[in-house]
């Protein structure tokens, strides 16, 4: 299949790998040109500009931000104007429901076809290939993606035929994980100051009460202190938080615990933590309890 592949991020990077390797013709755009260089080498033709990787009969898009896809999907010479009719773009980006049905409306309009597909997963399980995809759109058009999901990720999961439930399904995952990085870090901060092993007491947790990856995974992070480098960075935690807020109001549902989260990454960020992995909201109860300063 001929794709076009735009955003070569750390997770981009390697979503379009497995598509390379699995024998489709892949354009790829990114910003940095120099980040397409490792998947030229793997076989993808670099193109020079957004327009260039809208040719064939699918585009993806893995992109940090709602200002980032609505300038590459909206701006001159993008998606939206470029893509032929009938083609299919596939937005795998965690955006804003808003930007998702601004997205699905212009497509309509241009008589081009459109599918979100987020995904759950670090850069270490795009590489793999071993994303959880979520994905929502037209019946046909989902099935046409059906087989670039299944390169990408290890499931796919359909939610609606409205693109945007994928979005809102993937802005409450993103909410419930930080809510996790936050219960712990603050459970932690409680028996570590008590005089608890930290390395003992996640093993406890992880092995009987909350035997899951996401457990594991940021428990790990907390009690080594390992917040860099950023495999996804506390600024984008706090941006899928402000998102989860957005369409929380415009659905009247409260969302008690994202104004927290959203207060707790405004801390870590005016305390300098702009380069670290959203995780380390995870250390601010016991520099809070100050076990930090104690330490």
């Amino acid at each position: 299949m001929k794709i076009g592949f735009i955003g070569l991020g750390q997770m981009g990077a390697g979503m379009a790998a497995n598509l390379v390797k699995a024998g489709h013709e892949v354009t790829v755009y990114n910003r940095s040109p120099d980040k397409a260089a490792p998947l030229v080498a793997l076989g993808a033709t670099a193109a020079a500009h957004v327009a260039g990787a809208c040719h064939g009969e699918v585009v993806m898009t893995m992109l940090a931000d709602d200002r980032a896809v609505g300038d590459v999907a909206f701006g001159e010479g993008g998606i939206v104007a470029s893509l032929p009719r009938g083609a299919l773009h596939i937005s795998c980006s965690t955006i804003g429901v808003d930007l998702s049905r601004r997205l699905a409306d212009a497509h309509e309009k241009a008589g081009q076809r459109y599918v979100v597909a987020t995904v759950f997963g670090r850069p270490e399980a795009a590489a793999a290939a071993k994303l959880f995809v979520v994905a929502a759109g037209a019946p046909g058009a989902v099935e046409s993606s059906r087989t670039l999901l299944d390169t990408i990720g290890q499931r796919t999961y359909t939610m609606s035929e409205s693109p945007e439930a994928a979005n809102l399904v993937k802005l409450s995952g993103n909410f419930l994980i930080a809510t996790v990085i936050e219960a712990l870090g603050e459970a932690m901060a409680l028996v570590g100051k008590g005089g608890v092993d930290l390395h003992a007491y996640l093993e406890l947790l992880t092995s009987s009460l909350f035997n899951a990856p996401v457990y594991k995974t940021y428990g790990g992070f907390i009690v080594d202190r390992k917040f860099e480098p950023a495999a996804f960075a506390a600024p984008l935690g706090l941006k899928d938080i402000r998102l989860a807020l957005a369409a929380a109001e415009e659905l009247r549902v409260p969302l008690p615990m994202a104004s927290l989260l959203r207060d707790r990454f405004i801390t870590l960020l005016a305390q300098g933590g702009e380069t670290l992995d959203w995780s380390a909201i995870g250390g601010l109860a016991a520099r809070d309890a100050g076990e930090e300063k104690r330490k």
